[in-house]
């Protein structure tokens, strides 16, 4: 029975949001509060000069911003908690999606006064599709914004979610006093001036006795009694079920920053959240209680260690127990392979585990082996579903800016496609190298890491090109042939040598499919 306490014990989750709504911030306090830092860095607060420990590449500390998914574990209360601290910037995204396929649950971070901001509309749109239980922070209530009631309006009309309060604020901004929980029937009083540590809060199992009134003053009270009645009166009561199939969203209020609420998440989220969860595979659904080992392999990250030039690859463990120095096979290759030194995360530290459970990250040391999306079963013959490349929509030629280090270039590129930062285009015609991206800011990603970590300088050229279509084979010959003819120019194969049609517009992809409609163009690699 251990192996399925241990399964019970687990909780793995994403944290997503728009830029700067306070995600990294947030996965640092449920750190801290889970024992596992001891005092917790900001990402923007200078005067606290430690960094954020999920954010332990150099450019993330030079940005202040998040550029890779970074894994978190730790134990808090007998459970064990995985956390999945993701990328906000748009130009980041496709990680994001990517991370969304090994996650059980989310927590969505809104920021009081920017309210629901583009990519949190994107982001929860994957989340409905795939039925992923959500949980809703609302960040920086020490700060001016928008009434409660009004926030969470938006947050049903923008998202379209069924939102319920587990707890609720006690005046804004200045006025800010404090949380009351409804989770717990409990108050917890706000001390601005004690940014790093913990406060305890207040039990009241009824917040219409008169001591309420000396806490945090009589008009402050009996606003709170309206609200706590309006909550009860217009919002479902929570329901478990429903919050599980994705049909009911509880929300906290807190300030990350100011260490506010987030206990009260954290209490909340262990008792409520899903433990690991089945996953649908091409061949089957496999559910997480089996005792035969699958996993997925969902991120590659080169140069973890930039003085060993380490590729890790992180699988999701989907069922059964993953051992160290046990053969298992790798699906796509038809190989045994066997680890003998998995690593457990905690952010940039790293240490080496004998076995690891379903809902556990793992990774491995990887020689280039493994590319996003392979599995490892234990004999079985299994794929699982959903991670597919999509088009990118930035496109530059690159070219090598020192001629001596051109091994260098190459071996980077090749390193940072398969870690799925952006995809590698090679053109038929003349065999130049284009590289296309979701998002622009990629770009300074890969120059900076090409330089900083293997000793290569790149320049780019800009190429106008709009889309790029992986192109179906048919079997009409004649046809196919017309069409690699006429398109020449525009026709390369990506980095597994699937040909592809570089369109400079989207009227060109429609002439295209008008005089060829035998030929297939697919917006995503896995059209199979």
């Amino acid at each position: 029975m251990a192996f399925i306490d241990e399964i019970k014990r687990r909780r793995t989750f994403g944290i997503i949001s728009h830029p700067d709504a306070g995600k990294t911030t947030l996965t640092e306090k449920l750190l801290l509060f889970g024992g596992a830092i001891s005092e917790a860095g900001a990402v923007k607060n200078n005067k606290v000069k430690k960094g954020a420990t999920s954010d332990f590449m150099e450019i993330e500390r030079q940005r202040g911003i998040s550029v890779a998914t970074s894994v978190l574990a730790f134990n808090y209360k007998n459970r064990k908690i995985n956390i999945l601290d993701t990328p906000g910037h748009k130009d980041f995204a496709e990680d994001t999606f990517r991370t969304l396929t090994a996650v059980d649950s989310v927590i969505v971070v809104i920021d009081v006064a920017k309210g629901v901001e583009p990519q949190t509309e994107k982001l929860v749109e994957v989340c409905r599709m795939r039925k992923i239980p959500i949980i809703v922070f609302i960040n920086k209530l020490d700060r001016e914004g928008k009434d409660a009631f009004d926030l969470l309006d938006e947050v049903e009309q923008k998202l379209g979610l069924t939102t319920t309060p587990l707890s609720f604020p006690i005046g804004m901004g200045y006025d800010f006093q404090g949380i009351y929980n409804i989770w717990e029937k409990k108050i917890n009083l706000f001390a601005g001036d004690k940014k790093q540590q913990v406060t305890t809060g207040v039990e009241f199992t009824d917040i219409n006795v008169p001591e309420l009134d000396e806490l945090v003053g009589e008009k402050a009270a009996n606003t709170l009694r309206d609200d706590i009645e309006m909550v009860e009166g217009v919002y479902p009561p929570f329901d478990q079920e429903a919050y599980l199939n994705g049909d009911l969203q509880p929300v906290f209020f807190g300030s990350a920053l100011n260490n506010f609420g987030v206990k009260e998440l954290l209490d909340c989220f262990i008792e409520i959240a899903p433990t690991p969860q089945p996953k649908k595979a091409e061949e089957r659904l496999v559910d997480s209680k089996e005792s035969n080992l699958t996993g997925f392999v969902f991120k590659i990250h080169a140069n973890m260690d930039p003085k060993h030039r380490d590729r890790l690859a992180f699988i999701k463990i989907v069922s059964g127990t993953f051992k160290r120095n046990v053969p298992y096979l790798h699906v796509r290759n038809g190989k045994k392979m066997k680890f003998s030194s998995p690593n457990a995360f905690f952010a940039e530290k790293k240490e080496i585990v004998d076995e690891s459970f379903p809902g556990d990250i793992v990774g491995l040391h990887d020689t280039g082996n493994f590319k996003i999306g392979d599995t490892l079963t234990e004999g079985e013959i299994i794929n699982f579903k959903g991670i597919p490349s999509f088009s990118p929509e930035h496109f530059r030629y690159v070219n090598n800016a020192d001629p001596l280090k051109s091994k260098q270039l190459y071996k980077g590129l090749d390193q940072l496609m398969d870690e799925g930062v952006a995809q590698l285009f090679t053109l038929e015609l003349n065999g130049r190298k284009v590289i296309g991206t979701v998002g622009a800011l990629q770009y300074e990603v890969i120059q900076y890491r090409l330089e900083h970590e293997y000793g290569a300088k790149c320049t780019y050229e800009n190429l106008n090109m709009h889309k790029v279509c992986w192109v179906e084979p048919t079997n009409n010959k004649a046809e196919f042939e017309d069409f690699k003819r006429v398109k020449q120019r525009y026709l390369a194969k990506d980095k597994q040598g699937q040909l592809v049609f570089l369109a400079d517009s989207a009227f060109t992809i429609q002439m295209t499919q008008d005089k060829y409609p035998s030929v297939k163009l697919h917006f995503t690699s896995e059209f199979k």
